[in-house]
């Protein structure tokens, strides 16, 4: 099998570059009026402030979130958000979807078929059971966080039961949390539960990238090489 080509003017390091060092921090990378998707009154917030007037999200302030659902709290770093919009307008007119980079440029997977959600050739019909059905991934676009704290996103090529509104089901649930538990609390050491690793499947209407299965996971002062056993 011939090796991918990797699109490098596409990559997301060279978005977050040219924001993260933007001379005008009130600069907008699309026309007020059509940004590359739908925000939300706190992203419009975002925009309007620099780095250094937002403060990141701590260990406690994120579980919290998590643990009370209100995952639209999340917020990346203003300069981040910035880099987003303008990479995202970018992939979008390139590769015509997120999806569609996020495939050929990061997972390297062929779908069998070419809309919804999307189905794999699979090694096992159970979600996690098999490493050939899943990939770990540094997510690119993370949000705001205190130092030490790494996110990640675990991309499975099974879908994970869901209810109408795309939350986990009791069985969904516990299928996360047993690979939770085997790839990311043991191999971190965590002694209490919640300590080192937390994690969150987003509700449909927030999701960026519906077409996929993931998961996100944040883990905490996690050694470096266990984070390179982790992530490509």
């Amino acid at each position: 099998m011939a090796e991918p080509t990797i699109d490098t003017s596409s990559q997301p390091s060279t978005f977050q570059s040219t924001w993260v060092n933007n001379a005008d921090p009130t600069a907008l990378p699309f026309p007020r009026d059509n940004p590359p998707f739908a925000l939300t009154a706190v992203d419009w917030h975002q925009l309007s402030i620099t780095d250094a007037e937002f403060t990141p999200h701590t260990w406690q302030d994120l579980h919290e979130l998590i643990a009370s659902h209100q995952l639209d709290e999340l917020k990346r770093w203003p300069s981040f958000l910035k880099a987003y919009l303008a990479w995202t307008a970018h992939v979008k007119a390139k590769y015509g979807s997120v999806t569609t980079y996020l495939l050929s440029q990061r997972l390297f997977w062929t779908p069998l078929n070419d809309s919804g959600a999307f189905e794999f050739e699979v090694k096992s019909p159970v979600p996690f059971a098999d490493p050939h059905d899943y990939k770990i991934l540094r997510n690119d676009w993370t949000y705001a966080v205190t130092e030490g704290i790494s996110h990640i996103v675990v991309w499975s090529r099974t879908r994970l039961p869901v209810d109408g509104e795309g939350a986990l089901t009791v069985e969904g649930r516990r299928l996360v949390e047993e690979f939770i538990a085997r790839e990311f609390r043991n191999k971190a050491g965590e002694v209490v539960e919640g300590e080192k690793v937390m994690w969150f499947k987003n509700t449909t209407n927030l999701q960026s990238v519906r077409s996929l299965e993931h998961v996100h996971v944040l883990v905490r002062d996690v050694p470096e090489e266990v984070l390179k056993q982790w992530m490509v």
